[in-house]
C-alpha cells in the first residue's frame, strides 16, 4: 500500500493548521507557502475534509480555515480514508488463499492510523524539527 499526495499533503494541511492555530482563520495560501505546496492542490483537498467536517472554511477578506475539531480528536485514518478511500493492501478481486493475511495486515494499519492524531502529528514534527532555546 502506498499513500498518495492527497494523503500526506492532507495531513500536512492539517497539521499546519493545528500549529497555527491562533484563533482567526488561515488562508490556503498561508499554508501553501509554510509548506511549499501548491495552493490550487491544498484546495482540492480542502474541499472533500470541509464536508467530513474536519475543517471550517470562513470567508471575508479576512478568511481561510479553521480546524472544526479539536487536534486530539481527528485521526490520521480520517484524514487517510477522507482523502484516499478505503485501504486496501491488495487488489479487491485477488483470490489468492491469503485473505486472512490481508485482512489481518489492513486492520493493522488501520489499527495504527487510528491510534495518531493531529496533535500526535504535531508533536512528532515538533520533536524533528528541534526546538532549542538560547539565552544570553
Amino acid at each position: 500500500m502506498k499513500i498518495s499526495t492527497k494523503g500526506r499533503y492532507g495531513l500536512m494541511l492539517l497539521v499546519d493548521l493545528a500549529a497555527n492555530e491562533c484563533g482567526s482563520p488561515i488562508p490556503l495560501k498561508s499554508i501553501a507557502d509554510r509548506q511549499g505546496l501548491s495552493e490550487h492542490y491544498l484546495e482540492q483537498l480542502i474541499a472533500p475534509l470541509r464536508n467530513a467536517g474536519f475543517v471550517k472554511s470562513v470567508r471575508g477578506a479576512y478568511g481561510g480555515y479553521v480546524l472544526a475539531k479539536g487536534k486530539r480528536e481527528i485521526t490520521a485514518a480520517d484524514v487517510i480514508l477522507t482523502l484516499e478511500g478505503p485501504i486496501e493492501v491488495v487488489d479487491a478481486q485477488v483470490s489468492d488463499g491469503l485473505e486472512e493475511l490481508w485482512d489481518t495486515l489492513r486492520g493493522q494499519i488501520l489499527q495504527v492510523l487510528e491510534s495518531v492524531t493531529l496533535q500526535d502529528l504535531l508533536d512528532m514534527k515538533q520533536r524533528s524539527e528541534g526546538s532549542y532555546m538560547y539565552y544570553i
